[in-house]
């Protein structure tokens, strides 16, 4: 069935609004009256960013569903009828074996599978509680927590994504970033290494060295359980790497192939604009990988037919740093002619760059937000920080490729009632493409 609903997490940070953070509840039924609006918001204390960057749904079986909220991993009941999660009822149902497992803003839950999820420790976090790039695993029917996966040298974990026995992570930042713009000094802070670990061994088995500061953010498998292989994108490189389990060594492996090239730019803070992949996203029938670029403004569509080399199908600019009119100037592009045009829709322009996107189960139709971190949000985008970011949808052409911008869709988060809020995740009820 069609999605008739999305559960997206928001904040106030950096916009100089002293409200908490919040989960909002996004209508995407085309006959409802609320249709593109948020006809139900829940407030949770304010952890910081770190609470907003992972959403999953353990699904186990019965009439609900949880929905686990990262920062201190709380976990909400979500009734059958999911308009409004139960969030701010007071039905917060936090183990007393998880309440210290990690500080505010370290933990980054990921993907869940028969009602367990792996939640790592990010960088920062207390030894004594998590070290920093270990994990543990979270049983959502018994809320019972593992012993966490450690190596001697275990690297910080910011993605990950579920996969029998063997899940990568990428590293994401080595440092906490709040305080700091971007780039942040000194060089070496991003990670740069793809960790493969073994679950039942409870340790780290592979690396793999994917550059300097090239920073591997979204780890995403092919939804194919047989498929032993899935793409990394690292955002500072603008690279897509393939990793894929290698048949004749009976170990992992890793190649190149996808790369977009940063642009030769004037008005920016460095000569050479990466296109920072935000996010990646496969449709469920494995066919198509999605790419977010934050600056650049596009996001792309790649058939994977053949997966070893996939190809682009499909492009739309939905803002970024580079669009005609702008401060930046592109001096010179290996791949346009000339700069993109503003985004307007239903008479609001849209600021920012595509971020954290889903997708139907359809593959017809991909949501995106536009906020990626609130700190770099107020540096490189002040207009969204002040008005607020939107929630677009781009329909897809599943036959042949190619993506276009629903003009009648659009959530427009500078309408909250505590006024503009910055939005991210965005998962629907009962498992989505990020499943």
């Amino acid at each position: 069935p069609r999605e008739e609903v999305a559960y997206v997490t928001c904040t106030y940070r950096s916009t100089c609004i002293d409200q908490p953070d919040f989960l909002a509840t996004v209508d995407l039924n085309p006959r409802s009256p609320h249709y593109g609006q948020v006809p139900a918001a829940s407030c949770w204390a304010s952890w910081g960013e770190g609470s907003l960057r992972g959403l999953c749904f353990p699904r186990p079986p019965g009439p609900a569903f949880g929905l686990f909220l990262p920062g201190k991993t709380r976990l909400s009941r979500v009734p059958s009828a999911p308009a409004r999660p139960l969030l701010g009822s007071g039905q917060l149902c936090v183990p007393p074996a998880w309440a210290g497992s990690c500080p505010p803003s370290r933990p980054c839950p990921v993907r869940s599978h028969l009602g367990k999820f792996w939640e790592f420790c990010r960088q920062g976090a207390a030894p004594c509680c998590c070290p920093a790039g270990s994990a543990a695993l979270r049983d959502f029917s018994c809320r019972q927590s593992s012993p966490s996966v450690r190596h001697s040298r275990s690297p910080p974990a910011r993605s990950c994504l579920d996969h029998p026995q063997l899940p990568p992570s990428g590293e994401g930042s080595l440092a906490p970033l709040a305080p700091d713009p971007f780039p942040p000094c000194p060089a070496g802070v991003f990670g740069r290494r793809l960790n493969v670990w073994n679950l039942s061994c409870r340790s780290l088995t592979q690396c793999f060295d994917l550059g300097e500061d090239s920073l591997p953010l979204n780890v995403r498998f092919l939804h194919n359980p047989d498929a032993a292989e899935g793409y990394v994108g690292c955002a500072l490189s603008g690279v897509v790497f393939r990793f894929y389990k290698s048949c004749e060594a009976n170990n992992w492996a890793v190649e190149e192939v996808i790369r977009i090239p940063p642009k030769d730019v004037s008005g920016w803070i460095m000569p050479k604009m990466p296109a920072f992949i935000a996010d990646l996203i496969i449709s469920p029938d494995d066919r198509f990988l999605f790419v977010s670029n934050w600056l650049h403004g596009d996001i792309r569509q790649y058939e994977l037919s053949r997966n070893c080399k996939p190809r682009l199908v499909g492009q739309v600019f939905v803002g970024g740093s580079i669009l005609r009119g702008g401060p930046v100037t592109v001096c010179r592009d290996e791949e346009l002619k000339c700069q993109p045009e503003p985004l307007v829709v239903k008479c609001k322009r849209v600021y920012g760059g595509p971020s954290k996107m889903q997708l139907s189960l359809d593959g017809k139709r991909l949501y995106v937000t536009n906020s990626f971190y609130s700190t770099w949000d107020r540096q490189f985008y002040p207009s969204m920080v002040k008005e607020g970011s939107v929630m677009l949808q781009l329909d897809v052409d599943t036959d042949k490729g190619g993506l276009a911008v629903n003009k009648n869709f659009l959530v427009d988060f500078g309408k909250e009632p505590h006024g503009p809020c910055l939005a991210h995740e965005i998962r629907f009820p009962g498992g989505d493409s990020k499943s």
